[in-house]
């Protein structure tokens, strides 16, 4: 198969589909490999790595998407980049559809097989190609809020440690998943006084467990946010319905009720975001005000940190890759029913619930869309 890795052009992207290790991989395994020249810089590969590892070097998107028959990229492909796929052609990446129609119907005219990132499961129930991005920006996260936090940039003036004789940050973290999790740990290392919400009573005696007493679980409802957030600092939306729109937690009639210069994070806003004033932002502007609270909803954030996460991605997606590279993506999916659930769009029809839910259109089943 010839696999293609074109360059990310969403703003502020420096991520890139494919390492160099797994273009040697692919190569090793007699596959083809065409790179965009100068896609891995952002993430610190040079073309001659690509090189060195049996790929070939071209000069245009637009010929990455003519040649090959598999194109592999991170983020999910902008208005240029849908024009040019096509019927037959397989697309692997992260594509969150639920929130994005303009998308979902560029995909359906262009005849392409698209297979999310996002929606791809494993044998215990998880995301194993959202895991580590839901690591890296969990992580991220209340390092950009307390970066929001500065007085210099709007926020409340609030160190998250404090100092002795200072209380330390109030942090509410919505969501207990992998994004929650991280962002819980990095919150807590900064002395933060964290509390997590979720509603998996589980959840959150693991989360209790592991964190030994150092943050605070409360079961997850309208009226527990409600009151938290009025005494918070920052709060970290971090949850997910795989596939679907993120539930909006946090009205804009609430902000009024909130400090003065909070921070709201809203990692969730490539699924649409779980705060009713939420908008995507990038790298260059991340932060805007409404009603007197910052929102930090940058859609890439793992972007910020491009190495780190194209590896981390890399290391993830690979085994799919190859799996989808040796068999072709009918038998691939056939045989594994998890990289199945990632099957959202197929031949000019939706073939994933939460997407055809999320924007009214009929749904083929994803087991029948391989006979088609």
């Amino acid at each position: 198969m010839l696999i293609g890795c074109p360059k990310e052009i969403k703003a502020q992207e420096f991520r890139v589909g494919m390492s160099p290790a797994a273009a040697q991989e692919a190569v090793g395994a007699g596959h083809g490999v065409i790179i965009e020249t100068g896609a891995g810089i952002g993430a610190g590969f040079s073309d001659d790595d690509y090189r060195a590892a049996g790929a070939e070097i071209v000069d245009t998107a637009e010929e990455i998407f003519a040649r090959a028959e598999m194109v592999v990229k991170v983020k999910e492909p902008q208005t240029s980049e849908r024009r040019q796929l096509r019927e037959g052609q397989v697309l692997f990446t992260y594509l969150h559809l639920a929130p994005d129609a303009d998308q979902t119907r560029d995909l359906l005219e262009s005849g392409v097989t698209a297979i999310a990132y996002e929606t791809v499961t494993d044998r215990h129930g998880g995301l194993p190609l959202l895991a580590p991005m839901s690591e890296v920006a969990g992580r991220l996260a209340p390092q950009v809020g307390a970066w929001t936090l500065q007085k210099a940039n709007g926020g409340r003036g609030v160190l998250m440690g404090g100092v002795p004789g200072v209380r330390p940050a109030n942090v509410v973290i919505i969501g207990g998943g992998v994004v929650g999790t991280a962002a819980a740990r990095v919150a807590v290392g900064m002395g933060a006084n964290v509390t997590v919400l979720d509603r998996s009573v589980p959840r959150m005696s693991y989360l209790d467990d592991i964190f030994q007493g150092r943050l605070t679980t409360q079961y997850s409802s309208a009226a527990a946010i409600g009151d938290l957030i009025t005494r918070a600092d920052m709060v970290v939306g971090a949850v997910l319905i795989p596939g679907a729109a993120a539930p909006k937690l946090i009205s804009r009639a609430q902000l009024s009720q909130m400090q003065p210069g909070a921070a709201l994070v809203d990692v969730a806003i490539d699924q649409g975001g779980c705060f009713e004033t939420s908008r995507a932002t990038t790298h260059h502007d991340p932060i805007y005000e409404v009603d007197g609270i910052l929102h930090y909803c940058v859609a890439n954030m793992p972007g910020a940190v491009a190495r780190t996460s194209t590896q981390a991605l890399g290391n993830a997606t690979l085994p799919y890759l190859m799996a989808l590279a040796n068999k072709g993506w009918r038998l691939a999916c056939s045989e594994d029913e998890h990289l199945l659930n990632g099957l959202n769009v197929h031949a000019g029809r939706v073939t994933y619930d939460a997407v055809g839910m999320a924007l009214d259109l009929p749904v083929t089943p994803a087991r029948e869309a391989l006979r088609l």
